[in-house]
C-alpha cells in the first residue's frame, strides 16, 4: 500500500451535527482520496457522534479508521491515539465542528514539499466566532516563530511533517485542560525546519458553536494558568535569555494571563481576584522584566505590572478607566520623539509608578499626531551628516 502524503486526525466529542459537514469537507478535498488517510477517534460521545463516523467510513472514497472509545476529558488523548496510528506524511488536526476548504490539504502538502518545511499555516476564516487575522498579512515560503506573528496562532489546526513529531516523540500533553495545543504547536514552531503562511487561500473555517462547548470557552479560570505556566516554560527552556525569548514570552502574557485581568476581574469576588493573583505571582516574578513590557501597549503593560505587584486596588482604577471608554491624554515630549499616554496614577507621587510604563510604544505612538518616530534623526544631525558626504564625494 503506497503511503498517504497526509494522515487527518479528528477527534470528536458530541460533534453532531456540526460533524457532517466537517467530513463532506474532507470528502470534498481536491488532493484525491488516494492520498488521504482519516483517523477519526469518537471520545466517548452520546450524540450520534461515533456512528456518523461509522457511516463515514462506510462510504468514503480514503481509508478510515474509526476508533471509539470512553471520554478521555479533552482534546489531547484523542488527538494522540490519531497520532499513534498515522501512517502520512503529514498528519492534520481536523476539529470535528470545524471544515477545510476544497483546495487545503493540496495547497499545504504542495507548500510543504515544494519548501522543505515541517510546519504549514493555511488561513483560518472565522464562522460566528473570531478568528486570528495577524499573520495572514502575505505568503510566506519559509518563515520561523521570531520573524513572523505566527506565535499567535497556535491552535493544532497546521499541517505539521509526521518525521518531525515522532524524531521528537512529540506529542499533546493529557494533563492540561486547555492550552494543550498551544504547548505543541509552539515546540513545533521551535524544532521546525522552517514554517510555511498560505495567506491568500482560505484552508480552515473555525466554525463558531451556538451550544457553547467549544472548549476555550468552558473550565475555570485556574485552568488559563495552567496554560500560561506550562508555555512560559517551555519558552525558556528552549530559548535563552534576550530578546527572542521576550518576543514569545509576549504571547502567554498577554493571549492566556491578560484576560484573567480585565474586565471580568472587575466582577470576580474579593476571593477570586486573590486567588488569580496568587496564581499569578510564580508567573510574573520568573519571566516578566522589562524586555517584555517594553513590549505591549501601555495598558496592556500597566495591567501587568500592577499583577506583579500585587496591587488589585492599582489595577481596578485602570479598568475603571477603560471599561468606561476613556481616553488617556497624550504627554508628548523630547520634541516628539517620546509619546507618554495618561492612564490612572500617572506621575503622582504616591503610587510612584515609574514613567516608563506610561511610554507609548512606537507600534502604538506612530497613531498620534505630532509624535516623531523616536529613532528619526534631528534635523541637525542629518544637515550635518549631508555636508560631510558632499564634501566626501568632492575630487
Amino acid at each position: 500500500m503506497t503511503q498517504p502524503d497526509v494522515s487527518v486526525i479528528i477527534g470528536a466529542y458530541e460533534a453532531m451535527p456540526y460533524l457532517v459537514e466537517c467530513l463532506a469537507s474532507v470528502e470534498a478535498q481536491t488532493i484525491g482520496p488516494e492520498r488521504v488517510e482519516v483517523i477519526a477517534v469518537d471520545d466517548g460521545s452520546t450524540d450520534g457522534t461515533g456512528e456518523c463516523l461509522e457511516e463515514f467510513a462506510a462510504r468514503a472514497a480514503m481509508p478510515v479508521t474509526v476508533v471509539r472509545q470512553r471520554n478521555s476529558g479533552g482534546p489531547s488523548g484523542p488527538r494522540n491515539v490519531g497520532l499513534g496510528k498515522a501512517t502520512g506524511r503529514y498528519v492534520f488536526f481536523l476539529d470535528a465542528d470545524d471544515r477545510l476548504g476544497e483546495e487545503a490539504l493540496e495547497r499545504m502538502v504542495a507548500a510543504a514539499d515544494r519548501n522543505g518545511t515541517d510546519v504549514v499555516l493555511g488561513r483560518v476564516q472565522g464562522v460566528d466566532r473570531t478568528a486570528p487575522t495577524s499573520m495572514w498579512g502575505r505568503n510566506l515560503d519559509r518563515t520561523d516563530v521570531f520573524s513572523s506573528n505566527i506565535k499567535f496562532t497556535l491552535s493544532a489546526q497546521k499541517l505539521f511533517r509526521r518525521s518531525l513529531l515522532e524524531r521528537h516523540a512529540m506529542r499533546f500533553d493529557e494533563s492540561l485542560w486547555t492550552g494543550e495545543d498551544a504547548l505543541f504547536t509552539m515546540e513545533a514552531y521551535l524544532r521546525a525546519d522552517g514554517v510555511t503562511v498560505i495567506a491568500d487561500y482560505t484552508c480552515y473555517y473555525l466554525v463558531g458553536r451556538s451550544d457553547g462547548k467549544q472548549v476555550t470557552k468552558t473550565g475555570g479560570y485556574s485552568l488559563r494558568f495552567d496554560s500560561a505556566r506550562a508555555l512560559m516554560r517551555l519558552i525558556a527552556d528552549f530559548v535563552p535569555p534576550g530578546e527572542r525569548r521576550d518576543s514569545l514570552m509576549v504571547r502567554p502574557f498577554t493571549v492566556t494571563l491578560l484576560p484573567q485581568f480585565g474586565p471580568k476581574f472587575l466582577k470576580d469576588s474579593d476571593q477570586v481576584r486573590r486567588h488569580k493573583l496568587e496564581l499569578a505571582k510564580p508567573l510574573m516574578d520568573e519571566h516578566w522584566h522589562q524586555g517584555v513590557a517594553r513590549r505591549l501597549r501601555v495598558e496592556e503593560r500597566l495591567r501587568l505590572h500592577l499583577v506583579a505587584e500585587q496591587r488589585p486596588d492599582l489595577l481596578i482604577d485602570i479598568l475603571e478607566f477603560t471599561r468606561g471608554k476613556r481616553k488617556p491624554e497624550p504627554v508628548l515630549e523630547a520634541r516628539g520623539r517620546r509619546l507618554y499616554l495618561a492612564y490612572p496614577h500617572f506621575r503622582a507621587p504616591d503610587p510612584g509608578l515609574p514613567d516608563w510604563l506610561y511610554q507609548a510604544p512606537p507600534v502604538q505612538a506612530r497613531a498620534y499626531p505630532g509624535y516623531r518616530d523616536g529613532l528619526a534623526l534631528p534635523r541637525r544631525v542629518l544637515r550635518k551628516a549631508r555636508r560631510l558626504l558632499s564634501a566626501g564625494r568632492r575630487p
